[in-house]
């Protein structure tokens, strides 16, 4: 009987480097695995591509070539801790190849936990990465790994994919499939291997087996959007999650925040966008009714890049009910916004004589800083003075909104020009 409880790309997980699709640079006869594979000899190395494009299977395949043990990682669930306790375990015979999948989501600390058995060759490190190692992976530990870029599946190298599939997978061939058109297909794969395998076999469970069944473009588009719901960084799922997310701050709902958040988490979102996206959120949707959102929100977002998964989570969770429980206001998004606005039909208009720096004596003779009001110089640090082009004068931009801190910093503007025009 045919496994059908296995994910297809499981199934079929290519056996041999010549079985790799799409990535000929590499795999080619003389391309640099390849030389590696006849010198018997593998270096550290980092993996950098997009999803889906084989890093996992060509690490594994690599130290299956070279006759080494095979130790694979998520930087997700990896700690230092464990990082030492692998190292100190691995011995000085056959030393293993530990692959590390998102390794640029290991913190400072975690990276550098790497260098010495790296350098002393106590471990084959195979990092893989969907960001540029450059920014992402330390500078120590990357001189230490030769950096090999992985490409996309193109067009042709999906098509081949999915033919393969129906020809290797049992289950497949049992549903005597004819793909009549790959333009859908294509779309959702989107380069990405693992996405066109799951989509295969996805509508291949829709099917009869022992009959004949075809696949068009419409029946992807049908069973795609009725079916796939797991979580893709890159795709629809995705931002729907970070919407879903960010409009439950803004609503104020600490549960419902909590739980996009975890959800994001469990999928394999970065933690530093989800910081980063806090970041942003503290001074949108709190803003000046709560100024120490955007304090704890910034010190979120380095704290995360410092510590790094699992505990990470627990400064996240942290910073993102105290967003929810913040009061709210949008009085300086919106403020920000409609003087970009005015500022971009207004860049004609010049500025006023008296706010403009006189540091040379002809702009003193020519008028600049004339009459300008040093407001030091005023009772309480205030004076009233225009600030805007005479064409705008009167202009309102910010419009306080109905929080504590917001009424009262206007009521205190109030009070200082009142006091003002009675000394007048």
């Amino acid at each position: 009987m045919a496994d059908t409880t296995t994910p297809l790309p499981e199934r079929i997980r290519p056996r041999d480097l010549s079985e790799i699709i799409g990535q000929d640079h590499l795999l080619a006869e003389h391309a640099p695995f390849r030389q590696m594979i006849d010198q018997g000899h593998l270096p550290s190395i980092i993996f950098w591509g997009p999803p889906g494009v084989g890093k996992t299977t060509i690490a594994l395949l690599l130290a299956q070539a070279v006759d080494r043990p095979f130790i694979s990682l998520s930087a997700l669930n990896t700690g230092v801790k464990e990082l030492r306790e692998l190292i100190a375990d691995s011995g000085d015979l056959q030393p293993p190849v530990v692959f590390i999948d998102e390794i640029h989501r290991f913190n400072k600390s975690q990276q550098d936990a790497l260098l010495h058995a790296v350098e002393k060759g106590k471990i084959t490190l195979i990092g893989a990465t969907t960001e540029n190692p450059s920014f992402e992976v330390n500078s120590a530990l990357l001189s230490r790994c030769q950096v090999y870029s992985l490409n996309s599946l193109d067009t042709d190298a999906i098509k081949t994919l999915l033919h393969n599939a129906l020809q290797q997978d049992q289950f497949l061939k049992q549903c005597h499939i004819h793909i009549e058109e790959y333009e859908a297909l294509l779309q959702f794969a989107a380069g990405d291997a693992r996405k066109a395998l799951n989509l295969l076999d996805l509508i291949a469970s829709t099917f009869d087996a022992d009959s004949e069944n075809r696949i068009s473009n419409a029946l992807v588009v049908k069973v795609a959007q009725q079916n796939i719901a797991r979580y893709d960084k890159s795709g629809e799922q995705h931002y729907d999650l970070v919407s879903a997310f960010i409009k439950s701050i803004r609503g104020s709902d600490a549960d419902a925040t909590l739980y996009w958040m975890a959800r994001m988490l469990k999928g394999g979102e970065d933690p530093v966008f989800i910081a980063r996206r806090m970041l942003i959120a503290a001074s949108e949707d709190i803003g000046n009714s709560n100024p120490n959102a955007l304090l704890l929100a910034g010190e979120c977002f380095r704290s995360v890049q410092a510590v790094g998964m699992p505990e990470a989570r627990i400064i996240l969770g942290q910073c993102a009910v105290y967003l929810a429980t913040s009061p709210k206001s949008n009085s300086t998004y919106l403020a920000i916004n409609q003087a970009l606005q005015l500022a971009e039909q207004t860049a004609h208009l010049a500025v006023p004589l008296h706010l403009r720096n006189a540091p040379t004596k002809l702009m003193k003779q020519q008028g600049y800083g004339v009459d300008y009001l040093y407001p030091h110089d005023f009772p309480e640090h205030f004076v009233t003075q225009d600030y805007l082009p005479p064409e705008l004068k009167g202009t309102k931009l910010y419009q306080r909104a109905l929080n504590k801190r917001e009424v009262e910093a206007e009521r205190l503007q109030q009070r200082r020009w009142q006091q003002d025009q009675q000394q007048q």
